[in-house]
């Protein structure tokens, strides 16, 4: 048995990783010249971490990453409302924390881990280059070269060439109102807002924020209108990074994004020999850092279940990422991206206090925020 997987971002090379782990061939197809340096997604949940581990990269993240205990929900200019500590998970995990990480950096730490030559650089799958018969899937790139396997695993990305090529693969959903504005600084936010966690949700009125620790940068996530010029919002940051804390002069900032988010499912996630994962196959806000994760959680699942043999297992394992990644991923980055929306209304920080003091709903929150509570509930 080979494998092909489309993509070397964090769910393409960690489906690699499960697939090789359990002695099965594969080949990783990469339209890039190298891997990717853009660094999205940053945070590693604590299913994730177990899963990593058992794949041989955990202390390798843990020596690169920042451990995040807890996280926190503040009102904006003002105080904490309420603080959750992932330590109540110490008996449900391994790994009772968040890890902040970027992906750019993990995927330089998966990638010594496969044989050499796995991935295949400036291998971008055709538009209508993937073709199946009852023995294996044959993928065709831009590069001209074709590449056979007995599955092929599509983590390519939004943009999938892989789903976009299946017949009937629809990507339903919406598109959010606001785009979502990303700087990343090295200012010592811990010196302007004492006492903030690595991770933060900000609530207010007029403009929600998400304040993100990374071990280089702090990251600053803000909504922008939907109409305005791109030129026009980013120039606009420096003043609305001064009503996120005032240091006496400009921010420092790195590097800056702008896009447009969406959320969105393909109709299925297995269509014959080929199968789909991460962004490829779902798409979601960024609000409790869960795409990244599901995507790992797909790759990781799904490979088990080609390595298995059990064809039948494959099916239910294929359902079963669908439903997480509508009723509880998607529900969830929704509901999140609501309840910042709200400017933290009176009635819903009060019911963030309540939950911070009672230590069993707490870890009954935790363990549906941490995505540990999805995998148990849809265990094939």
């Amino acid at each position: 048995m080979t494998v092909i997987v489309a993509g070397a971002g964090p769910v393409g090379l960690t489906a690699a990783l499960a697939l090789h782990r359990a002695g099965v061939p594969v080949v990783v197809l990469e339209a890039g010249p190298d891997l990717a340096t853009e660094s999205r997604a940053s945070t590693f949940h604590p299913p994730s971490l177990e899963m990593l581990a058992d794949l041989g990269v955990i202390d390798a993240m843990l020596t690169q990453g920042l451990v995040s205990p807890t996280f926190q929900y503040r009102e904006r200019g003002g105080g904490i409302i309420a603080e959750l500590d992932l330590s109540l998970l110490a008996g449900d995990t391994r790994y009772p924390f968040r890890l902040q990480l970027e992906q750019s950096k993990f995927t330089r730490i998966a990638l010594p881990s496969l044989p050499a030559g796995t991935v295949r650089f400036g291998q971008a799958v055709a538009l209508g280059g993937v073709t199946q018969d009852a023995s294996g899937v044959t993928v065709r790139t831009e590069a001209g070269d074709e590449f056979r396997g007995d599955w092929l695993i599509g983590a390519d990305g939004a943009n999938s060439a892989v789903r976009r090529t299946l017949h009937g693969a629809s990507f339903e959903g919406i598109t959010y109102p606001e785009r979502f504005l990303v700087g990343s600084t090295d200012e010592d936010l811990t010196a302007l807002l004492p006492g903030i966690a690595a991770v933060n949700y900000l609530f207010d009125p007029a403009e929600w924020l998400v304040l993100l620790r990374t071990p280089d940068h702090w990251r600053v996530l803000l909504p922008t209108p939907p109409d305005t010029p791109d030129a026009l919002e980013l120039t606009r940051l420096p003043s609305r990074l001064l009503g996120v804390a005032d240091p006496g002069r400009p921010w420092r900032v790195a590097h800056t994004t702008l896009y447009r988010v969406h959320q969105r499912i393909a109709a299925s996630f297995r269509q014959g020999r080929v199968l789909l994962a991460g962004d490829a196959a779902h798409i979601n806000n960024p609000l409790g850092g869960m795409g990244m994760n599901s995507g790992i959680h797909d790759a990781v699942l799904l490979a088990r279940a080609v390595a298995s043999g059990d064809d039948a297992r494959l099916t239910a394992v294929a359902e079963a990422r669908r439903i997480v990644a509508r009723d509880h991923v998607q529900a969830s980055t929704h509901r999140n991206w609501e309840k910042l929306r709200s400017g933290g209304a009176s009635a819903y920080a009060d019911e963030l206090r309540a939950l911070a003091a009672d230590p069993v709903a707490s870890r009954a929150y935790l363990l549906r925020s941490s995505m540990i509570a999805a995998l148990r509930e849809t265990a094939a």
